[in-house]
């Protein structure tokens, strides 16, 4: 078991476009920040059985696409899943661009907007905000919060 299994599962595409790149760009910084822990989407596609299982675990699932093609939110379909939070990068303003690499401006701007909206309280996905621990922003701005599951109490409590 993963010493990260009280975080969300983050997939993301990571295709040839500068889109594509962003969005897998913005999964890896939210692993390595310690708001999700980063899976392996192509291989759930691939039925990888290990990885096809932590998919299914239970635990909640961030999914980033660069486009409106959404093939990370295909192959979680195929597997009968449904990401707790899907961000279409398209809809959120990115242009997708071949041969050219993602604007670091627009990334670090969508970072803070995903933070911002995944530790909002009282979101659909049994997530939850709190503080976020300062030294491990490195180069980033503070951003208000990470992600945190409620613990099974918690969530019974807050259910209306």
């Amino acid at each position: 078991m993963s010493q990260n299994a009280a975080l969300p599962l983050v997939y993301s595409c990571s295709g040839a476009s500068s889109a594509a790149q962003l969005s897998n760009h913005l999964a890896v910084k939210l692993d390595r920040l310690g708001v999700a822990e980063m899976s392996c989407i192509a291989g759930v596609g691939g039925d990888v059985k290990s990885l096809v299982r932590l998919a299914k675990s239970g635990r909640p699932i961030i999914a980033l696409d660069g486009c409106p093609l959404q093939c990370a939110a295909q192959i979680l379909k195929r597997h009968g899943l449904k990401a707790d939070r899907h961000y279409d990068l398209g809809r959120l303003g990115v242009k997708k661009k071949a041969h050219t690499d993602f604007d670091p401006v627009e990334a670090d701007r969508l970072l803070q907007q995903l933070f911002e909206d995944l530790g909002r309280p009282g979101c659909s996905s049994p997530l939850r905000s709190v503080p976020m621990p300062t030294e491990e922003l490195g180069e980033f701005a503070s951003p208000p919060c990470y992600l945190a599951q409620f613990s099974e109490d918690e969530d019974a409590a807050n259910t209306p």
